[in-house]
């Protein structure tokens, strides 16, 4: 599920979040020293530090919307995990803000914005793994190129109304999908040494994005978790899924692929 918001294939999103991170302890970091050793200069950097974190997490939050949007397949686990990973975010991002505000513009105990800082440090390792978890586990941001299967391809339809043309009957390889977006599913067209044939983009287990997996000798693989399925009846050939997915007609016409939905 190669990212959008990405520069050569490199998704954007975690490089950035590194800033909003580093920033965020150091701002903790320098106020506890700030306030320990009563040092101007440490409540100076982390003053600018703080500012830069806000900043950084801000910027950071851009691409990572614009990939939740985009990238990760709806009514599926990852799709809740992204949205508490971003909700998380948020609220140290507003966390951060309050202090900010307290630190300069109220008179209050310093010890108790060192507290307001650390709960937002504690909670960006929470959002942090679970962005990991995102990416390391559920895929999201990758840009699959297993052997055989060439570029990951997609197209979006507008069209209401089909059959829909969705490639010529060369371009796929035997075992090579491509990702069709239409205006309410996501359906994978595969091309086996059988035929092309299609079939929606969830796994019937944890709703991963099948389109992201392997497929070989007419059996796609989901990437999450193995769960293997028929590419042509949609049966589950190996669990954990126990639910059959769902399979569309395709036809071959003059040259191109044409789906019927």
């Amino acid at each position: 599920m190669k990212s959008k918001a990405s520069i050569k294939s490199h998704p954007l999103h975690p490089i950035l979040v590194t800033f909003p991170i580093a920033f965020y302890i150091g701002t903790l970091l320098f106020d506890a020293l700030a306030v320990f050793f009563g040092d101007g200069g440490f409540s100076i950097t982390g003053k600018y530090m703080h500012i830069s974190g806000i900043v950084g997490a801000v910027l950071a939050a851009i691409p990572g919307v614009i990939d939740y949007l985009s990238v990760v397949p709806p009514e599926s686990s990852a799709k809740k995990r992204g949205a508490t990973h971003g909700l998380i975010n948020a609220s140290v991002l507003f966390i951060f803000a309050i202090a900010l505000y307290l630190k300069y513009w109220v008179d209050i105990n310093p010890y108790i914005i060192l507290l307001i800082e650390l709960i937002g440090v504690t909670l960006t390792f929470v959002a942090g793994w679970m962005g990991g978890t995102l990416v390391y586990r559920n895929q999201i941001g990758v840009d699959i190129r297993y052997a055989g299967a060439g570029k990951w391809k997609e197209l979006h339809i507008t069209e209401n109304t089909g059959p829909f043309e969705v490639c010529n009957t060369n371009e796929l390889d035997v075992d090579q999908m491509k990702l069709i977006h239409t205006k309410n599913q996501r359906i994978v067209i595969a091309r086996t040494d059988n035929g092309y044939v299609a079939f929606e983009d969830r796994c019937s287990h944890k709703g991963g994005s099948l389109a992201g997996g392997a497929m070989i000798c007419g059996t796609v693989q989901c990437p999450w978790h193995g769960s293997q399925f028929d590419v042509k009846t949609g049966e589950v050939k190996a669990g954990p899924a126990k639910d059959s997915i769902k399979t569309y007609e395709v036809k071959e016409a003059g040259g191109k692929v044409f789906l019927i939905i």
